[in-house]
């Protein structure tokens, strides 16, 4: 089931590329931009991270956190981190329960594989509830850039 605008967002504790814990309740207070992607390393992935890098003082600004997430292990997203320079945390849904619970996952994927996160968005207020919801069937699609900063304001 896709999450979709007005409902509250559900907590999570994932690894982070720098082997710590982090939860969603780690935010509580401040609002959150939720990036899922289907895997490290590959070219529209790296744009739409780059893109959050790229823009990562409009939303710092806004005093919005930002937290990509994949089904890629830590060290995967490690290497990512360190080889784009991402300013903001990457976190292993290695286990797939985050992906499924925001409706942001493919059973199967391209060269059979099983259990990938779809390519969303989600805007969450300093409350968690979802402000802004975007998941996209094709991972060669970005997500609206431009509706995810209005969702903001």
């Amino acid at each position: 089931m896709t999450l979709s605008k007005g409902q509250q967002a559900p907590n999570f504790t994932l690894y982070s590329s720098e082997l710590k814990e982090i939860s969603l309740a780690d935010y509580a207070g401040k609002k959150v931009v939720i990036h899922f992607f289907p895997m490290a390393f590959t070219g529209v992935c790296t744009t739409q991270l780059c893109t959050m890098r790229d823009t990562f003082g409009y939303y710092d600004e806004l005093g919005a956190e930002i937290l990509a997430i994949s089904v890629d292990s830590p060290f995967a997203l490690a290497k990512f981190k360190e080889d784009n320079d991402y300013q903001f945390h990457l976190l292993s849904d290695f286990n797939k329960e985050t992906s499924q619970a925001y409706g942001a996952f493919y059973d199967e994927f391209v060269f059979n594989l099983k259990g990938v996160s779809k390519r969303a968005a989600f805007v969450l207020d300093e409350n968690h509830k979802i402000v802004y919801a975007e998941v996209l069937e094709s991972a060669g699609d970005l997500p609206d850039f431009n509706a995810i900063r209005n969702a903001l304001n």
